[in-house]
């Protein structure tokens, strides 16, 4: 199959999808309204609330949701075959993760700017927030720990990133400086930043960096030595305002997502690669089934509950009108699955030229588990070639583009899961912790730290999945506080409906699955966890039921006079 035509079809449909699709859910479903007055102007405060034009909130909306997790899940779940991994890409991002965010940030907008958690709290019922609260802090554990993992894996790969990487913190910290000082826009000054970046990729590979040396002075590997000195890193950065590190490089990873995405389907074009990858796989009969665990393997990329997160905490606030939550909302998720096709089309068509190679690198779901992301690079690398990229050159560049991507998660992660275990601490009236922000850091780094540096291999087939299947739950309260909303207010929700069922189906399926192969391999730290994350999906299953059917009944009845009166602006705003 030619990789070109796949690239025009799924673009096409993602094209239709937002020209129709959007527009029907905006009419018809969340009937949004140019009229309506939203927060931003209501509570615009020149920190938090400010109305701002919908190109600027959708790129910092875009750069936040997207990350290198629509990288990997697609990357392993090729092992099943392209045709179900893209399927579920494209259907996933045009009907589930479309509406999932494209909702989120109109719920939110409709109830002041709230977050996912406390509008689970108001829409749902009061214990959805603790439910919020834990189901997000298994999710944020489980990615740090899963992208500390991918960064020490690509570092030891490939010595010649590090520098770049390293170069991007001090460049990130000026651009920073400059812009807070100068009061100057991004643009320029992260350009900049990045092509200095990308000149030091040719030094890096000239000197290479290894830790090698003090691995084998401590008697530990050297993938130990990277983790803890990622986690390290992670602990001080999140410690930073966010201007002075964390936005500043968002504006350097923004630039370097678009060259990214260029590159990667140029090269597609130029290099008119075919598809060497089986539609469907014969994989082996040991092989986990691809129903159900391709749609927890492949979360962001199709959908993914963090983006609720960034939706309500922060895009939501920034909405200049109402109407343009489609623009941001739908169109995002259209950016993240164009991501994820890309990752597809360089492990299936730009990193190897033959059926016969491709299934070496592919053979069983361990093998393209541990090696995923080194396929994506080389895939990259490949297609980079073809637009007359050396193949060295290629391969750093796509590494840097994923260690950029899954450092700035890390360091929003470990950011958020502060802010969750405090809130954790407060409810169990654990008050030295929830006011302490050192102590509450530490817990934030050391569980994900314990659990990337557990002996064995499990940190994409095993932990991947878990994150995959806890990202699910949290679109699934988000799904859920979008389907009550909708019909307390008479419209109708099966557009949420059905993505909410699929989801909770697949996920309660998939945490079945593993809970029994974490038994028969007596994984007795995984399978509490596993059954921990079940009791917390049949908890939202209860909650979503009990919330729809009370919001069937009472649909049309005070919902609306309640939602204008909670957003009316008091007379100080």
């Amino acid at each position: 199959m030619p990789a070109v035509v796949v690239m025009i079809v799924v673009l096409g449909v993602f094209a239709l999808g937002y020209r129709y699709y959007s527009a029907y859910l905006a009419n018809r479903v969340y009937a949004l309204d140019p009229a309506f007055v939203t927060p931003a102007h209501a509570y615009e405060d020149g920190i938090d609330f400010v109305p701002t034009n919908k190109h600027i909130v959708f790129s910092h909306h875009f750069i936040s949701v997207a990350g290198a997790a629509p990288i990997v899940g697609p990357a392993v779940a090729v092992f099943w075959g392209w045709l179900p991994a893209l399927l579920w890409v494209v259907l996933g991002t045009v009907f589930a993760a479309g509406v999932h965010d494209f909702g989120a940030i109109v719920v939110s907008v409709r109830h002041k700017a709230k977050s996912i958690g406390t509008l689970a709290s108001e829409v749902i019922s009061t214990r959805a927030r603790t439910l919020f609260l834990l189901i997000i802090f298994f999710l944020i554990t489980l990615v740090n720990a899963v992208f500390a993992v991918v960064i020490a894996n690509l570092f030891i790969a490939n010595p010649g990133a590090v520098l770049p990487v390293l170069v991007t913190i001090p460049l990130a910290i000026g651009v920073g400086q400059y812009i807070y000082r100068k009061r100057t826009a991004a643009l320029l000054p992260s350009i900049i930043a990045l092509l200095i970046v990308y000149a030091c990729i040719p030094l890096g590979l000239s000197l290479p960096i290894t830790v090698d040396p003090v691995a084998s002075a401590l008697g530990v590997t050297p993938n130990a030595v990277w983790i803890v000195l990622i986690f390290a890193y992670a602990f001080v950065t999140s410690r930073l305002p966010v201007w002075m590190l964390l936005q500043p490089r968002d504006y350097i990873n923004q630039q370097q997502m678009l060259l990214a995405l260029a590159v990667i389907l140029l090269g597609v074009v130029v290099g008119l690669n075919t598809i060497v990858a089986p539609a469907v796989a014969d994989v082996p009969a040991d092989s986990p089934p691809w129903f159900p665990l391709l749609f927890v393997t492949i979360a962001c990329g199709a959908i993914s509950g963090f983006h609720s997160l960034v939706s309500s905490g922060t895009t939501s606030k920034q909405l200049k009108n109402e109407t343009d939550a489609r623009y941001v909302g739908y169109l995002g998720a259209v950016g993240e699955g164009t991501l994820a096709l890309c990752s597809i089309l360089a492990c299936t068509a730009g990193v190897v030229a033959t059926t016969a190679e491709w299934n070496g690198l592919y053979p069983d779901f361990a093998t393209a588990s541990d090696g995923a992301v080194g396929n994506f690079v080389n895939g990259v690398a490949g297609l980079a070639a073809n637009l007359g990229v050396p193949t060295t050159v290629g391969a750093v560049f796509a590494a840097v583009v994923v260690i950029s991507f899954a450092a700035t998660t890390m360091d929003t992660g470990v950011r958020l899961q502060r802010y969750i275990v405090q809130e954790i601490a407060d409810i169990v009236r654990l008050r030295p912790l929830a006011r302490n922000i050192t102590a509450a850091t530490l817990v934030a780094v050391v569980v994900p730290l314990a659990l990337a540096m557990m002996p064995g291999n499990f940190a994409f087939g095993t932990l991947w999945q878990l994150f995959g299947t806890t990202n699910q739950l949290t679109a699934g309260l988000a799904l859920a506080v979008v389907a009550v909303w909708v019909t307390k207010n008479s419209r109708n929700p099966l557009a949420v409906l059905i993505p909410l069922a699929f989801l909770l189906v697949m996920t309660t399926w998939a945490l079945i699955i593993n809970l029994v192969q974490f038994v028969q391999e007596d994984q007795w730290l995984l399978a509490p966890l596993d059954v921990i994350i079940f009791v917390l999906a049949m908890w939202l299953i209860v909650e979503a039921a009990v919330a729809m059917r009370r919001a069937w009944h009472g649909r049309g009845t005070t919902a609306v006079a309640t939602e204008q009166a909670e957003n009316a602006p008091s007379e100080e705003t």
